[in-house]
C-alpha cells in the first residue's frame, strides 16, 4: 500500500519541481519601457515582433511598448527615467547631450538618413533655398526640426525666413494634403501615408541628404541610469530588437500579420510599403558585415561634427560621450546590400 502511494505522489512532486524553475522565470522577468519616437508606423514593426515572439521575455524581461511625439519626447523621458531606453534621431541626442542630458546611442536603426521635406506638386519645395518665406509644420519635438538650424547652415538658408508651425505627429499628411503649410518635416519612409491622402505624384520630396546632410538619423537610446544599472537588460533588450528586424526583414508578410494583431488601428497597406522604404535604409555594406545596428564610430563622429558646426550648441560635443557600442550584440542581417 505504502509503495503504491508513494510512486504517484513522487511523480506529482517531480511535475511539480519541474514547473519552479519556469514560475520562477516568470516572477524574474524585469519591467522594461521603450520610447518610440513616433505613432505606431513601419519603423515599430520590429519591436512587436520581438514581442510577439518572444524575443524579449526568453531573455527575461517584460518589455512595455510607449508612443511618443517625437525625437525630443523621447529623449526627455529615457533622460528623466521614464523609459529605459528609446528610438530618437542621432540630431537631437547630440544637441540634447551638450545641453547636459544623460542619454548615449547604444544601436542604430537607419543607417542611411531618411530625413526629407514634403512638399505639394502644386506648390514644390525643390531645393533647400525654396524654404525662405514657406511655413513648415512639425510637432515642437520633431528631430528634424531640431535639426534643422544645422541643415539651414550648411545650405545657407536663413533660418529666420522659415517659419515653424506646430502640429501633432498625427496631424503631418493632413497639414499638407490640405495645402495648411507649405511643408511638412517626415521621414521618406512616410511616403505611401502621403500619396494615399493627396494621390501619387502630388507629394515632392527635399532630401537631406542629397544636399550634404547625410549622417546618423534613428537610433536606439539609453540613459545613464539603465547603462549602469541594468547593463545585461539593456545588451539582452537590443539583441531581442535586431532579431526582431531580422524577421520583419526575412518575412515581411509574417511581421505585418503580428503587427495588425498587437496594433489593430494600422492600415496594412501602407504599412507594408512604409516598412519596405524603411530597409532600404538598412541593407548597407556596415550592416552586411557587422551585424543590424551596428554604429560606425567614423560616422558618428562626422555626424557629430556637423551638429558642433551648424546647430550653435552651448558647448561642443565629443562624439565619443554621445554612443556607447558596448551593449552591441551581432545579428546578421538577411537582405542583399542595395
Amino acid at each position: 500500500m505504502t509503495t503504491r502511494i508513494a510512486a504517484p505522489l513522487a511523480a506529482v512532486c517531480a511535475a511539480l519541481l519541474a514547473l519552479l524553475p519556469t514560475a520562477a522565470s516568470a516572477q524574474a522577468k524585469e519591467k522594461f519601457t521603450f520610447a518610440l519616437n513616433w505613432f505606431a508606423v513601419g519603423d515599430h514593426a520590429a519591436y512587436w515582433v520581438a514581442l510577439d515572439k518572444g524575443y524579449y521575455a526568453q531573455r527575461g524581461l517584460d518589455v512595455t511598448l510607449e508612443n511618443s511625439k517625437g525625437s525630443g519626447d523621447s529623449i526627455a523621458k529615457v533622460d528623466t527615467g521614464r523609459a529605459d531606453a528609446g528610438l530618437a534621431d542621432a540630431v537631437p541626442v547630440i544637441s540634447a547631450n551638450s545641453r547636459g542630458a544623460r542619454v548615449k546611442m547604444v544601436g542604430m536603426v537607419f543607417d542611411k538618413t531618411p530625413m526629407t521635406f514634403f512638399s505639394h506638386a502644386d506648390k514644390p519645395l525643390l531645393k533647400p533655398k525654396d524654404l525662405e518665406g514657406k511655413t513648415v509644420a512639425a510637432p515642437a519635438g520633431d528631430s528634424q526640426r531640431l535639426a534643422f538650424p544645422a541643415f539651414a547652415r550648411l545650405n545657407q538658408i536663413d533660418p529666420a525666413k522659415v517659419t515653424w508651425v506646430n502640429i501633432e505627429p498625427t496631424a503631418k499628411v493632413a497639414s499638407i494634403a490640405e495645402k495648411r503649410v507649405d511643408g511638412v518635416a517626415d521621414y521618406t519612409t512616410g511616403q505611401p501615408f502621403y500619396d494615399k491622402a493627396m494621390g501619387p505624384g502630388k507629394a515632392v520630396r527635399l532630401q537631406w541628404a542629397d544636399y550634404g546632410f547625410d549622417l546618423y538619423a534613428m537610433s536606439i537610446i539609453a540613459g545613464e541610469k539603465t547603462m549602469a544599472e541594468k547593463p545585461q537588460q539593456l545588451k539582452a533588450f537590443l539583441e531581442a530588437s535586431y532579431m526582431g528586424w531580422r524577421d520583419v526583414m526575412a518575412n515581411p508578410k509574417e511581421a505585418l500579420a503580428i503587427f495588425k494583431k498587437r496594433v489593430p488601428e494600422i492600415d496594412v497597406a501602407i504599412i507594408e510599403a512604409n516598412m519596405q522604404m524603411g530597409f532600404d535604409l538598412m541593407r548597407t555594406k556596415n550592416y552586411a558585415d557587422n551585424g543590424i545596428g551596428w554604429i560606425d564610430e567614423k560616422k558618428m563622429c562626422a555626424s557629430t561634427d556637423i551638429v558642433n558646426t551648424y546647430m550653435g550648441l552651448p558647448k561642443k560635443v565629443d562624439c565619443k560621450d554621445v554612443f556607447n557600442p558596448a551593449f552591441f550584440t551581432k545579428v546578421a542581417m538577411p537582405l542583399a546590400v542595395k
